[in-house]
């Protein structure tokens, strides 16, 4: 049982590591595990969207794809040209000792193998993660964001990725509620 208690630590500490790239952008900012809970629920939507997909590996590839970050950190683009992190082995030593490990285990690397259905929806749903941010950053202003959307947006694999980031771009952040606004 403390395994599992500890893990949970883990995953608590998430919430505490800012997501390293928004220093670079000059705005915005979110924790690990804030992007992980807006990753998760783009894969929930995603599961939905695409029948064949597994959504139970889905989701929860998408809920645990950057835990391994509560002992390595999140590295930005620059930091992963200096320093190289050991995520293989902090997944390692998170999962020992876990009844579950080497279900965890598995999730991770499927996820980092990025081979599967699931695992590409899931690297699409992370990359939508950030367009969601970098798209609402541009519609209230900040112009530097549409600098970093062309790149992030060719990394899209599943036509389910695409389709969503199309939408997502022709979409003002605002208009979930303001087309309802009233006085």
């Amino acid at each position: 049982m403390e395994s599992i208690i500890n893990l949970l630590f883990q995953a608590r500490i998430l919430k505490e590591i800012p997501r390293s790239g928004f220093h670079f952008l000059g705005s915005g900012r979110e924790s690990v595990a804030e992007h992980c809970f807006a990753v998760t629920f783009i894969g929930y939507v995603m599961a939905e969207m695409v029948a064949e997909a597994d959504a139970k590996k889905l989701i929860s590839m998408c809920l645990v794809h950057d835990l391994a970050e509560a002992r390595i950190g999140d590295l930005n683009y620059v930091q992963k040209k200096y320093v190289i992190a050991d995520e293989k082995k902090a997944v390692e030593d998170t999962v020992r000792g876990l009844p579950f490990g080497s279900s965890l285990s598995s999730l991770i690397q499927e996820f980092n193998e990025n081979l599967t259905l699931e695992a590409q929806l899931a690297h699409d749903a992370d990359q939508i993660a950030l367009i969601l941010d970098l798209k609402n950053l541009s519609d209230i202003g900040y112009g530097l964001s549409n600098k970093w959307l062309p790149p992030v947006l060719k990394r899209l694999t599943t036509d389910t990725g695409r389709i969503l980031a199309e939408k997502i771009m022709n979409v003002k952040q605002d208009s979930w509620w303001i087309s309802d606004y009233s006085d």
